[in-house]
Protein backbone atom coordinates (compact mmCIF):
# COMPACT_ATOMS: atom_id res chain seq x y z
CA UNK A 1 0.00 0.00 0.00
CA UNK A 2 1.12 3.20 -0.65
CA UNK A 3 1.56 5.50 2.22
CA UNK A 4 0.35 8.93 1.89
CA UNK A 5 3.35 10.46 3.49
CA UNK A 6 5.69 9.21 1.59
CA UNK A 7 4.88 11.34 -0.76
CA UNK A 8 7.40 14.68 -1.11
CA UNK A 9 4.33 17.03 -1.43
CA UNK A 10 1.07 17.78 0.48
CA UNK A 11 -1.29 17.71 -2.33
CA UNK A 12 -4.44 19.96 -1.77
CA UNK A 13 -7.56 20.33 -4.20
CA UNK A 14 -8.70 23.99 -3.67
CA UNK A 15 -12.16 23.86 -5.05
CA UNK A 16 -15.69 22.57 -3.77
CA UNK A 17 -16.86 21.03 -7.20
CA UNK A 18 -17.83 17.46 -6.87
CA UNK A 19 -16.54 17.30 -10.49
CA UNK A 20 -13.27 18.16 -9.75
CA UNK A 21 -12.72 16.26 -7.24
CA UNK A 22 -13.77 13.23 -8.91
CA UNK A 23 -11.60 14.29 -11.73
CA UNK A 24 -8.67 14.55 -9.52
CA UNK A 25 -9.66 10.95 -7.79
CA UNK A 26 -8.64 8.96 -11.34
CA UNK A 27 -5.26 9.73 -11.10
CA UNK A 28 -5.03 7.60 -7.88
CA UNK A 29 -2.69 10.67 -5.84
CA UNK A 30 -3.74 11.27 -2.05
CA UNK A 31 -5.23 14.64 -1.45
CA UNK A 32 -7.31 16.69 0.50
CA UNK A 33 -10.01 19.29 -0.53
CA UNK A 34 -9.74 22.98 0.84
CA UNK A 35 -12.89 25.13 -0.19
CA UNK A 36 -11.21 28.55 -0.73
CA UNK A 37 -13.53 31.67 0.13
CA UNK A 38 -13.24 34.48 -2.71
CA UNK A 39 -15.21 36.99 -4.68
CA UNK A 40 -15.59 34.92 -8.18
CA UNK A 41 -17.02 37.88 -10.00
CA UNK A 42 -15.20 39.20 -13.19
CA UNK A 43 -13.99 42.29 -12.76
CA UNK A 44 -14.74 44.85 -15.58
CA UNK A 45 -13.10 44.95 -18.93
CA UNK A 46 -11.94 41.15 -18.16
CA UNK A 47 -11.45 38.35 -20.97
CA UNK A 48 -12.79 35.54 -19.94
CA UNK A 49 -9.29 33.85 -20.11
CA UNK A 50 -8.18 36.24 -17.97
CA UNK A 51 -10.92 35.52 -15.39
CA UNK A 52 -10.37 32.17 -15.62
CA UNK A 53 -6.32 31.94 -15.23
CA UNK A 54 -6.75 35.08 -12.42
CA UNK A 55 -9.44 32.92 -10.62
CA UNK A 56 -7.87 29.57 -10.77
CA UNK A 57 -4.70 31.49 -9.28
CA UNK A 58 -6.19 33.24 -6.81
CA UNK A 59 -8.07 29.53 -5.44
CA UNK A 60 -4.63 28.16 -5.02
CA UNK A 61 -2.67 30.65 -3.76
CA UNK A 62 -5.44 31.40 -1.11
CA UNK A 63 -5.72 27.61 0.38
CA UNK A 64 -1.91 27.28 0.14
CA UNK A 65 -1.66 30.85 2.31
CA UNK A 66 -4.21 29.19 4.72
CA UNK A 67 -2.73 26.14 5.15
CA UNK A 68 0.78 27.58 5.50
CA UNK A 69 1.65 26.06 8.98
CA UNK A 70 -1.49 24.76 10.32
CA UNK A 71 -0.57 21.35 11.07
CA UNK A 72 2.27 19.24 11.75
CA UNK A 73 2.75 17.59 8.58
CA UNK A 74 6.24 19.19 7.30
CA UNK A 75 5.70 18.53 3.71
CA UNK A 76 5.44 21.39 1.13
CA UNK A 77 2.48 22.08 0.12
CA UNK A 78 0.98 21.66 -3.80
CA UNK A 79 -2.08 23.29 -3.73
CA UNK A 80 -4.39 22.98 -7.49
CA UNK A 81 -6.74 25.49 -8.22
CA UNK A 82 -9.16 25.77 -11.27
CA UNK A 83 -11.70 27.71 -12.38
CA UNK A 84 -14.23 27.54 -16.20
CA UNK A 85 -15.81 30.88 -17.86
CA UNK A 86 -17.81 29.69 -20.68
CA UNK A 87 -18.37 32.41 -23.23
CA UNK A 88 -20.00 33.15 -26.87
CA UNK A 89 -21.24 36.59 -28.30
CA UNK A 90 -18.10 37.68 -26.54
CA UNK A 91 -20.14 37.55 -23.04
CA UNK A 92 -19.53 35.13 -20.10
CA UNK A 93 -21.78 32.27 -18.97
CA UNK A 94 -22.23 31.52 -15.36
CA UNK A 95 -23.64 28.96 -13.26
CA UNK A 96 -27.45 28.87 -14.34
CA UNK A 97 -28.62 28.32 -10.60
CA UNK A 98 -32.32 27.91 -11.72
CA UNK A 99 -34.35 25.68 -14.17
CA UNK A 100 -35.47 29.22 -15.68
CA UNK A 101 -32.12 30.77 -15.97
CA UNK A 102 -30.68 27.08 -17.25
CA UNK A 103 -33.57 27.11 -20.17
CA UNK A 104 -32.78 30.61 -21.37
CA UNK A 105 -28.52 29.90 -21.43
CA UNK A 106 -29.56 26.24 -23.95
CA UNK A 107 -31.78 28.68 -25.55
CA UNK A 108 -29.43 30.84 -26.84
CA UNK A 109 -26.62 28.56 -27.37
CA UNK A 110 -28.87 26.35 -30.07
CA UNK A 111 -26.69 25.78 -32.96
CA UNK A 112 -24.01 27.80 -31.65
CA UNK A 113 -20.59 27.09 -30.96
CA UNK A 114 -19.24 28.55 -26.80
CA UNK A 115 -15.78 28.24 -25.83
CA UNK A 116 -15.28 26.96 -22.18
CA UNK A 117 -11.53 28.16 -20.75
CA UNK A 118 -10.80 25.68 -18.25
CA UNK A 119 -7.69 27.19 -16.21
CA UNK A 120 -5.98 25.64 -14.20
CA UNK A 121 -2.96 26.61 -11.43
CA UNK A 122 -0.55 24.09 -9.55
CA UNK A 123 0.60 26.57 -6.80
CA UNK A 124 3.96 25.56 -4.91
CA UNK A 125 3.89 26.85 -1.68
CA UNK A 126 7.70 26.76 -0.73
CA UNK A 127 8.77 28.17 -4.07
CA UNK A 128 6.03 30.23 -4.58
CA UNK A 129 5.91 28.83 -7.93
CA UNK A 130 2.63 29.15 -9.88
CA UNK A 131 2.44 27.32 -13.04
CA UNK A 132 -0.70 28.43 -15.18
CA UNK A 133 -2.31 27.29 -18.56
CA UNK A 134 -5.65 27.66 -19.67
CA UNK A 135 -7.16 24.99 -21.72
CA UNK A 136 -9.84 26.00 -24.32
CA UNK A 137 -12.48 23.76 -25.74
CA UNK A 138 -15.25 24.43 -28.29
CA UNK A 139 -18.59 22.96 -28.11
CA UNK A 140 -21.16 22.98 -30.65
CA UNK A 141 -24.82 22.91 -29.47
CA UNK A 142 -27.68 20.73 -31.31
CA UNK A 143 -30.40 23.06 -32.52
CA UNK A 144 -32.85 21.10 -30.18
CA UNK A 145 -36.63 22.60 -29.75
CA UNK A 146 -37.34 23.60 -26.13
CA UNK A 147 -39.75 20.29 -25.22
CA UNK A 148 -35.79 18.41 -25.04
CA UNK A 149 -33.94 20.70 -23.75
CA UNK A 150 -36.51 21.14 -20.61
CA UNK A 151 -36.77 17.13 -20.40
CA UNK A 152 -33.15 17.33 -20.39
CA UNK A 153 -32.93 20.15 -17.57
CA UNK A 154 -35.62 18.28 -15.77
CA UNK A 155 -33.53 14.94 -15.75
CA UNK A 156 -29.82 16.26 -14.92
CA UNK A 157 -30.49 19.25 -13.00
CA UNK A 158 -27.19 21.04 -14.27
CA UNK A 159 -28.09 24.64 -12.52
CA UNK A 160 -24.43 24.02 -10.70
CA UNK A 161 -22.57 24.22 -13.95
CA UNK A 162 -21.86 27.08 -16.66
CA UNK A 163 -23.45 26.51 -19.64
CA UNK A 164 -26.04 24.33 -18.21
CA UNK A 165 -24.69 20.85 -19.82
CA UNK A 166 -22.97 18.24 -18.10
CA UNK A 167 -21.08 16.75 -20.97
CA UNK A 168 -20.10 13.79 -18.51
CA UNK A 169 -23.46 12.98 -18.46
CA UNK A 170 -27.16 13.06 -20.48
CA UNK A 171 -25.76 16.63 -21.40
CA UNK A 172 -23.56 14.93 -24.14
CA UNK A 173 -26.59 14.56 -26.01
CA UNK A 174 -26.98 18.31 -26.09
CA UNK A 175 -23.65 18.82 -28.31
CA UNK A 176 -22.97 18.48 -31.99
CA UNK A 177 -19.13 18.44 -31.56
CA UNK A 178 -16.78 18.84 -28.84
CA UNK A 179 -13.08 20.46 -29.69
CA UNK A 180 -10.27 20.41 -27.83
CA UNK A 181 -6.83 18.68 -26.80
CA UNK A 182 -7.77 17.63 -23.40
CA UNK A 183 -11.05 15.25 -22.74
CA UNK A 184 -11.41 16.05 -19.15
CA UNK A 185 -10.70 19.96 -19.64
CA UNK A 186 -14.74 20.72 -20.19
CA UNK A 187 -16.04 18.67 -17.43
CA UNK A 188 -13.92 21.08 -15.10
CA UNK A 189 -10.10 19.97 -14.62
CA UNK A 190 -7.65 19.68 -17.42
CA UNK A 191 -5.89 16.58 -16.11
CA UNK A 192 -3.44 16.24 -19.09
CA UNK A 193 -2.14 19.79 -18.36
CA UNK A 194 -2.19 18.64 -14.20
CA UNK A 195 0.03 15.98 -14.59
CA UNK A 196 2.44 17.82 -16.96
CA UNK A 197 2.39 20.01 -13.81
CA UNK A 198 2.56 17.81 -11.37
CA UNK A 199 5.85 16.03 -13.28
CA UNK A 200 7.31 19.70 -13.33
CA UNK A 201 7.23 20.01 -9.35
CA UNK A 202 8.56 16.43 -8.71
CA UNK A 203 5.45 14.55 -7.66
CA UNK A 204 5.98 11.09 -8.19
CA UNK A 205 2.40 10.13 -10.21
CA UNK A 206 2.63 6.56 -10.16
CA UNK A 207 3.62 5.78 -6.90
CA UNK A 208 0.53 5.21 -5.53
CA UNK A 209 -1.24 3.05 -8.38
CA UNK A 210 -2.25 -0.08 -7.77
Amino acid sequence: MFDPSASPHHLILASSSPYRRALLERLRLPFDVCVPDLDETPMAGETPAATALRLAQAKARAVAAREAGAGPDPRPVLVIGSDQVATFDGLQIGKPGTHEKALEQLRAMRNRVVEFHSALCLFDGARDIAQTEDVVTRVRFRDLPDAELDAYLRAETPYDVAGSAKSEGLGIALLESIDSNDPTALVGLPLIALTRMLREAGYPLFAGAQ
